[in-house]
């Protein structure tokens, strides 16, 4: 496990709502409150690099930068699509909902000045900061945001106070999300021509934490089940991402 040549690098880790408004917003915050507790519990470092809240809860984006040995290699099976079954706390009639939420794992590659971006290619815009530590305390146009326009991939950065700051951080991830495509169509090409069957899919369903009308948490990759969603919600989930790791090693 663990030996993937990407493993041991720093990564960034992003959480967007699927359908369903303020349902799907609140299962992103659960998910982003799930992966914080796991990389406090083990001795990661993180640093939240872009927020944007959800209109009544939870939030609309999340992504997280994570420092720490194997941080890629430990979180590089969580990216898919993340399933909730639960009464919903937004509906007076205390209906069971079904909520979806997407992750998306890239590592920051040591190596991307073969990354070339045009001016031309980029649409830059800047504008207030939002979340925890951003609006309240920082009222200047200091968050960037830039569009990848041949590829359509979207990063933001609102952590740091000058907009300078902010647009290095941006294309850095830019060049990691740009080089991980490249890798992917390089690895899909080869398994076309040897007819291998590709599973580099981030839209398929991972995993399901069902909290209504029984508790379970069920990765449908390994199969394997935990009957405590909330332990597993509280970020205890190192024997859900081994049991993926063991399975694909």
């Amino acid at each position: 496990m663990l030996n993937g040549l990407y493993d041991k690098e720093n990564c960034y880790l992003e959480i967007h709502p699927g359908a369903g408004g303020t349902e799907s917003c609140d299962w992103a915050n659960m998910l982003l409150r799930m992966y914080e507790r796991f990389l406090d519990k083990n001795n990661f470092k993180y640093k939240v690099i872009d927020i944007q809240d959800g209109d009544e809860a939870g939030i609309k984006s999340v992504t997280l930068y994570i420092e720490g040995e194997y941080a890629y290699g430990y979180l590089k099976n969580e990216a898919g699509v993340h399933r909730l079954v639960r009464i919903s706390p937004f509906d007076a009639n205390k209906r069971r909902h079904t909520s979806f939420a997407s992750v998306s794992v890239t590592p920051e590659f040591s190596k991307v000045d073969d990354i070339l971006i045009k001016d031309d290619d980029l649409k830059i815009d800047v504008y207030h900061s939002s979340g925890a530590g951003g609006q309240s305390v920082n009222t200047a146009n200091s968050a960037v945001r830039i569009t990848h326009l041949p590829t359509k991939t979207v990063v933001t950065c609102q952590t740091e106070r000058s907009q300078l700051r902010n647009k290095e951080i941006a294309l850095q991830i830019l060049k990691s999300k740009l080089y991980q495509q490249k890798l992917e169509e390089q690895e899909n090409k080869i398994k076309s021509i040897t007819g291998e069957e590709s599973n580099i899919d981030f839209g398929s369903q991972i995993r399901s934490y069902i909290l209504e009308p029984y508790k379970l948490v069920k990765d449908h990759r390994s199969k394997y089940e935990d009957t405590d969603p909330i332990k597993v919600l509280d970020g205890d989930i190192i024997d859900l991402i081994e049991s993926v790791l063991k399975l694909k090693k």
